[in-house]
């Protein structure tokens, strides 16, 4: 008899979705009312960004997205882009944000496949004779190779294809791939999460997501987000979780100022989704969240019985900082 399929509540935790945070706050809606837009601004020298659902949807920039974040700067405000999305590397994004109009250097952007090579690199200090065996796409491959840690699967054409029947023989664990990472993965097949799982069999092969967002917003829909990569792993690992690197994860929290050194209480966490970007910021101890209402979560979440992640205040979209 095969296993259970795990109820609900229980596949939630598989993807990973945060735990709620307990608090008592009503978020208050500054859009179309300039006094309080000001009075929240001023509260706040740093604001984090996360970028789909927020910024763009896709590849379509959000309506006055640029005058945002130039009035923003203009009142001398750091910005930072924090981003979950781990299938570009930070030089693509940068690239990105210039073919959108938008003013972004390489160090203002911190997204999850960095955050995870950096985890790798100088927290794990993998050494040069071990591997990461990469469930992901060019992005994660860019972060892993400018911090110099060798890897395998990923966009190699060879884990894309389908099992023949030496793989059932030959996958295995491996003593020299020590980490399994998890990251979005479009090409993403049963030989690919064969050859994972082989290798986190291997009681010292770590388990590591860039995130574990269950659906990822784009072109006005939801499709499966990174969560659901890991999620497989997780229920044949009897319910091993992997260890995330990007939001809510306070290791990413840990890197970003550690690599910016901002006063927490001074920086404000914009996002559109509770469990990750609002999560992160109430988890991180940041001195303010900041919700829109372009991406992932809905109004009447905030105000619900029982809320428990909740934003200090909201924006029907980033724009509307902009009156």
């Amino acid at each position: 008899m095969g296993t259970a399929i795990p109820p609900p509540a229980q596949a939630q935790q598989i993807i990973g979705v945060a735990e709620p945070i307990q608090t008592q706050k009503r978020p208050v809606k500054l859009t179309g009312r300039p006094g309080l837009i000001e009075e929240f601004l001023a509260k706040f020298d740093v604001f984090l960004f996360d970028c789909d659902g927020v910024i763009w949807l896709g590849d379509k920039l959000l309506p006055k997205v640029v005058e945002a974040l130039d009035m923003l700067r203009s009142k001398g405000k750091q910005i930072v882009f924090v981003t979950n999305n781990s299938t570009k590397s930070r030089e693509e994004y940068k690239k990105k944000f210039a073919r959108l109009g938008i003013q972004a250097e390489i160090d203002e952007i911190f997204g999850s496949a960095y955050s995870s090579a950096i985890y790798i690199s100088r927290i794990l200090r993998l050494p040069p004779t071990e591997r990461v065996y990469v469930l992901g796409e060019a992005g994660v491959e860019a972060e892993l190779r400018s911090e110099n840690i060798a890897y395998l699967g990923g966009t190699d054409p060879v884990d894309c294809g389908p099992m023949t029947p030496s793989d059932y023989v030959t996958f295995g664990p491996d003593p020299t791939v020590t980490v399994v990472l998890c990251g979005k993965d479009e090409n993403i097949c049963y030989k690919k999460l064969a050859r994972a799982y082989q290798f986190l069999l291997n009681p010292n092969c770590r388990f590591l997501a860039t995130n574990t967002d269950s659906t990822f917003p784009t072109h006005g829909k939801f499709f499966p987000g990174a969560g659901t990569m890991s999620a497989p792993l997780t229920y044949m690992l009897g319910g091993r979780m992997p260890i995330c690197l990007g939001k809510p994860s306070q290791a990413m929290m840990e890197a970003i100022e550690g690599k910016f050194s901002f006063d927490k209480s001074r920086t404000c966490m914009v996002g559109d989704r509770l469990n990750t970007d609002i999560a992160f910021g109430i988890e991180g101890g940041l001195g303010g969240t900041l919700a829109v209402l372009t991406g992932v979560s809905r109004e009447e979440e905030f105000f619900m019985e029982g809320a428990k992640v909740v934003p200090d205040a909201y924006l029907e979209a980033l724009g509307d900082l902009v009156y």
